[in-house]
Parts: C-alpha cells; structure tokens; sequence
C-alpha cells in the first residue's frame, strides 16, 4: 500500500493517470472510496490522487487528541504534495476536505492552481457556530460510547443524506456501508478536534479577500447547512464562482457524478488555457 509520511502519520493515497495533478480530499463521513467516481473519469485527462485523511484506515489512527487539530489536516495536504513530488497542483475539497483545502490555498497560495469547495462552511455562520459545536460534541460521544455504526446510523439519518438516498439507493446504501466501517475512535476524534474546535470560515475574511487562487464553489440545493457559507465565500474570495445542483444535497459527487466531473475538468481545462495562452 502506498502511505505518505506526515509528520510521523501515514496517509494511505490512491493515485491514477497523468497531467496537471488534482488532489482529493474527502469528508467526514467518507474517505477516498467515495472519489472513484471522480477518479476513473477525470484521470483520463489528468494525475488524480486521492487520499484518506488521518484518522480514517488505512491511513494511521492517531491515539491522541492534539493530533487532530484542524492545522494538521491542513498540512496533510502538503504532504501528500512532497511526498509525490508535486511543486502544485488543483484542489478537490469535500466539506471536511474543502475547509482543509481552502485553509492551505490561504497558507501557501502558491502550491494550488485552483480549489474547488463541495459542500463547504457548515457550521461557520455565527448564528450556528456554537450549535455546529455541540452537536460534533454529541456526534464524538456517540461514536466513542456506542461505535461506528451507531455513529453512521446518526450521520446517514440527516436531511441533507436523504437526496443521495432517494436518488440512488444502492449508491446511499453502500456508502452507509463504507461509513459504518470506519474507525470508531478515529471518527470520535476527528469530531470532538477538528470539526467541533476548528474556527468559523468567516474568521478568515480577510484573507480570503486576498486570495488569487480560482475558486468553483459546489452546492447542492438541497444542502442547507452550507448553503449561507457558500454563498459567504462566493462573495468574499475575488473571481469565485458557485454552481448550485438541483435536487442535490450534501454529497454531489456521489448524487450527480456526470455533473460533478464536467464541472470539475472544465473548471481545470479554462485555467490550463489561460495559463498556456
């Protein structure tokens, strides 16, 4: 298996095709299972690399909490960049995925051709930061005190699965079926660190007025806890665009994939000729 060393943590990475590089950083309730629609597609024309963040085996499992800090899924990222040799490449973002990708465009602007940020920002508002909080609080406990598939039970019961579900049972189904595999302290940790302590999107106004890198915002219309997020970054980063997908909710990757892949290599295609122009 093929692992990049981040800091002492080994991070389990898939990689297939050529070109400009893509990395694919996934979300809580996922890992790079959930890319291979993605994957198989867009490596026809590009290096598509996903990987499983820490946390989520293969990749390691740390066993202590300040491992989990959101500053080091940031700079997993930049791991997997050195570890394959990679000076830049376009970032693929997925909630979880997307605010890590979004923080290190905004640390190193140099190392990212271009973002895009699926289903990003919940939780960020101020109205619902602290709500977002309790409830990763609540989710922590649960996985701790009653495992993973208490815990995928929880998570696939949201309003904001239910598109996926009615739209593709067996896709909804087997993503269930990944979540409920995972690593019950792994995911009890990534709750209570990164997602529950994490600062809010907003806090990073500034920078993100600053920031030169081409962003394409994904949002599913039916994906109300990152709907005000969205919007907020579409506004605040310079150039940014936001596409909304119909009958979609948090996961648009999975619910319309031939969507997502023409968006996505389209996206890469104009900034590729704009830099070769």
């Amino acid at each position: 298996m093929p692992f990049a060393d981040s800091d002492g943590v080994r991070l389990y990475y898939e990689e297939a095709g050529d070109g400009p590089a893509v990395v694919f950083a996934h979300e809580l309730a996922s890992d790079l299972r959930q890319w291979r629609g993605q994957v198989s597609v867009l490596s026809r024309r590009f290096r598509c690399i996903a990987y499983n963040a820490r946390g989520y085996p293969p990749s390691d499992v740390p066993k202590v909490d300040n491992a989990y800090d959101h500053l080091r899924f940031v700079a997993d990222i930049g791991a997997i960049q050195r570890h394959l040799g990679l000076e830049q490449s376009y970032l693929v973002g997925w909630s979880m995925g997307a605010y890590a990708a979004l923080l290190f465009a905004l640390q190193t602007p140099g190392r990212v051709k271009g973002l895009v940020l699926s289903g990003v920002g919940s939780g960020s508002p101020p109205a619902e930061i602290d709500g977002f909080r309790a409830d990763m609080a609540a989710l922590s406990a649960l996985y701790r005190e009653r495992g993973a598939e208490a815990g995928a039970e929880h998570i696939a019961a949201g309003p904001n699965r239910q598109p996926l579900r009615l739209r593709h049972p067996r896709r909804w189904a087997e993503w269930r079926s990944d979540l409920r595999g995972h690593s019950a302290p792994g995911m009890a940790r990534v709750c209570r660190n990164y997602q529950g302590r994490r600062p809010s999107l907003y806090d990073f106004a500034d920078g993100l007025a600053r920031l030169e890198v081409p962003t394409l915002l994904i949002l599913g219309d039916q994906d109300a806890p990152c709907a005000e997020a969205s919007q907020f970054l579409a506004d605040a980063i310079p150039g940014a665009e936001i596409q909304l997908f119909p009958a979609a909710g948090h996961a648009p990757n999975l619910e319309d994939a031939p969507r997502f892949n023409r968006a996505v290599g389209a996206f890469i295609d104009g900034i590729e000729r704009w830099a070769k122009a």
